[in-house]
């Protein structure tokens, strides 16, 4: 969007803090982003493709009709930062810290010893918050589809499924 002198503003959130980028670089997209302009390394390079979930962050925005936030899990290496204006991102830095506090779905995950070399588990408790907040009482099965994109090579899923169904009725 251009402002009154001209300049094409981008304008979204990102855990909370308003970013106003000015003639944003249409090839760019969130994962580099959030990493190199934000200095926000929890969201991890894996693939740079899509297909293992590394990058995962949520993504807010409002539906045009109905006026009601919705919440998705999107892969950071594929958004471009230009289809982010009006948008809020979450990253894993969002949502809770060994500092401040981890947040339920980052405890329960290593309370089940759902993470080994821990390269995968941002992506993977990211996918999971964006569930828990859409679904606070998810089932097995939307747990299997929210994970679906997320890959991990050490652990394997059984610890990783076993935290997150402590969320299920």
């Amino acid at each position: 969007m251009a402002n009154a002198a001209g300049v094409c503003e981008l304008i979204f959130f990102v855990n909370g803090r308003k970013i106003i980028e000015k003639n944003a670089d249409p090839e760019v997209t969130l994962l580099p982003y959030l990493r190199k302009n934000l200095l926000l390394t929890g969201t991890k390079y894996g693939c740079g493709g899509g297909g293992c979930g590394a990058c995962t962050v949520m993504v807010s925005t409002i539906h045009p009709v109905s006026r009601k936030i919705l919440h998705y899990s999107a892969n950071a290496c594929l958004l471009p930062i230009c289809s982010l204006h009006g948008t809020a991102i979450t990253t894993v830095e969002g949502i809770g810290s060994t500092t401040s506090r981890l947040h339920p779905v980052q405890e329960r995950i290593a309370k089940a010893h759902g993470s080994q070399c821990g390269f995968c588990t941002p992506g993977m408790v990211m996918s999971m918050y964006a569930l828990v907040r859409n679904h606070r009482e998810p089932t097995m099965d939307q747990i299997y589809e929210a994970l679906g994109g997320n890959l991990c090579r050490c652990t394997g899923y059984r610890p990783i499924i076993d935290g997150c169904k402590t969320f299920c009725n």
